[in-house]
């Protein structure tokens, strides 16, 4: 996620204390001693203008050493603050602790609280409200409240004012408190503010993680483009998908093919789906859909496999398939029942003849036959979910011969495994790839000869991807049948249903993967091919 900078808080040394952002903290204490450096040069200036600001009671060289020494303070705290020198909190209680020292004086040599130069305590109390905060900035209004009462009681004292001006001392004590309290409720929702300000900040940084992390693992390549056509964004996916490196800069750039099918899609939106064949030899299909965002045309491409789309076709037609075989599966199962205890009735009649007992061994032959393509529909519309699962072929193809060799002597005799590549994963059902297995091995125990020969079950890559090839020294498949020999109920023996290898390649076009025959000098061979549990996301 995206990092987010840490806020450091500052307490006021006295007491706890509203705590202030750190780069916030320092920009206010900054713009304070700006102010207050304005304000000691302007008093240096009217001094040496020679403007009376006495009102008749002089005391110029009172005057004169605390408007320098406030100018001096001021330039001094500037080297502290621009280097840093001192702790935030110490260089903030300085500024306002010399503002409570320095303005009293001030406003003693200008003529005391009628010159009006104590209404300055009122912005300096604020900013400590605003800088310090919390109790620490009470305290600094008590503590200017007292400076200004001790300076109208000298100044009474020594009978240079008049006794009236304690009034006004008073008032401006009420005001100094009056401001800390308003500037620390104006710090304490600012904040707030500021706090719930970097919580959505934070949410929101979070959130676009987290999309970005959900868009690069899609299974489906994304691209957004703009109205010229340049790539603003994609996705991992979508470099898989297209067998690029890095993508390009522009759309016509990737593939011919797909420029001219996002320019067909400009002139009818109507037509937003295409399946477009990449110069590479590979077949995606790919959706187009317009995206207005801040007031620009944007395109939005998602590209997906078209092996996912098979899938999706594949799942439908099974689940549809399931359900109308397995009705019919069941419909049929009851007269078969009747026929076939017919069947077995019919031997106990004392005058059959040779012919007749020839005839109802046909029936009952062939009621078995019809039973065990009912029993293989039945499994065909039972089939679990599937769940694909990351498989080792190093693994489980020996533990499966251990496995089948247990209740099969026949594979312990007739299998040989060669592994022309190791370390191979896929992404398969094992339930499935069991299955399929199954129907591969028992056609080449039964067609295959393995008397002649052992069977090898051979693992490979074909065109990058992992496979299983089971080659056998049978006499093959005849040319004329290649183009039936995936079809239902095709089969050659009249022991067969005609449904094994059927099954056996709706399977693997369900799992991604793509079950073929072959003829291989002179033996038959039938490849299973997988996806590649190393460059594949397998769906949950």
């Amino acid at each position: 996620m995206s990092s987010v900078s840490t806020e450091i808080i500052y307490p006021c040394p006295l007491t706890k204390a509203y705590g202030i952002p750190s780069r916030q903290a320092w920009q206010l204490l900054k713009v304070f001693l700006v102010y207050r450096s304005i304000v000691a040069l302007l008093f240096v200036c009217l001094y040496f203008l020679d403007v009376d600001l006495t009102q008749g009671h002089s005391d110029k060289q009172l005057y004169q050493f605390t408007c320098i020494s406030y100018l001096a303070i001021s330039i001094l705290a500037a080297f502290f603050i621009l280097r840093k020198t001192l702790s935030y909190p110490s260089l903030a209680q300085i500024l306002i602790f010399t503002d409570i020292l320095f303005i009293p004086l001030l406003m003693h040599a200008c003529g005391g609280i009628n010159s009006g130069i104590g209404i300055l305590l009122t912005i300096s109390l604020a900013a400590g409200g605003l800088l310090i905060g919390g109790r620490c900035a009470m305290l600094l209004a008590a503590l200017a409240s007292m400076t200004v009462l001790a300076e109208q009681i000298y100044a009474i004292t020594t009978h240079n004012f008049n006794s009236n001006s304690l009034t006004y001392s008073g008032m401006l004590g009420v005001s100094f408190f009056s401001v800390v309290i308003l500037s620390y409720m104006l710090a304490k929702r600012s904040e707030h503010s500021d706090q719930q300000e970097k919580l959505h900040s934070i949410t929101i940084a979070r959130l676009e993680e987290l999309n970005r992390y959900i868009i690069q693992h899609m299974q489906s390549g994304i691209v957004i483009i703009d109205e010229q056509q340049n790539i603003r964004l994609s996705n991992q996916s979508t470099l898989r998908l297209l067998n690029l490196v890095s993508m390009p800069t522009r759309l016509a750039m990737i593939d011919p093919g797909l420029h001219q099918a996002f320019e067909l899609w400009i002139e009818n939106p109507s037509q937003n789906f295409s399946f477009i064949n990449l110069t590479s030899g590979k077949k995606i299909q790919v959706r187009f859909a317009l995206l207005n965002m801040y007031n620009e045309h944007l395109h939005m491409l998602t590209f997906e496999d078209n092996a996912l789309y098979n899938q999706r076709l594949q799942k439908s037609k099974l689940a549809s398939l399931g359900r109308l075989t397995a009705s019919i599966a069941h419909e049929i199962r009851n007269p078969l029942g009747a026929i076939s205890h017919a069947a077995q009735l019919l031997p106990e009649s004392a005058n059959l003849q040779t012919q007749d007992l020839r005839l109802i061994e046909i029936i009952q032959n062939n009621t078995q036959r019809v039973n065990r393509i009912i029993e293989a529909i039945l499994n065909l519309s039972r089939r679990n979910d599937l769940q694909r699962q990351r498989i080792s072929l190093d693994t489980w193809l020996p533990d499966y011969l251990d496995e089948q060799a247990q209740s099969n002597n026949a594979y312990r005799d007739h299998f040989d495994i060669n592994f022309k590549v190791h370390g191979l994963n896929v992404s398969m059902d094992p339930f499935h790839l069991k299955q399929i297995m199954d129907n591969l091995c028992e056609n080449a125990l039964r067609y295959g000869k393995p008397d002649t020969g052992n069977i090898l079950l051979e693992v490979d890559r074909i065109n990058e991807a992992p496979c299983i090839k089971v080659i056998d020294n049978g006499p093959g498949i005849a040319p004329e049948n290649l183009q039936q020999l995936f079809e239902p109920f095709f089969t050659t023996s009249h022991q067969g249903t005609g449904l094994g290898l059927y099954i056996s390649r709706e399977l693997a076009e369900l799992n991604q993967a793509q079950l073929t025959y072959s003829w291989q000098a002179t033996q038959a061979c039938f490849t299973l091919t997988f996806a590649d549990a190393d460059l594949v996301v397998i769906e949950l």
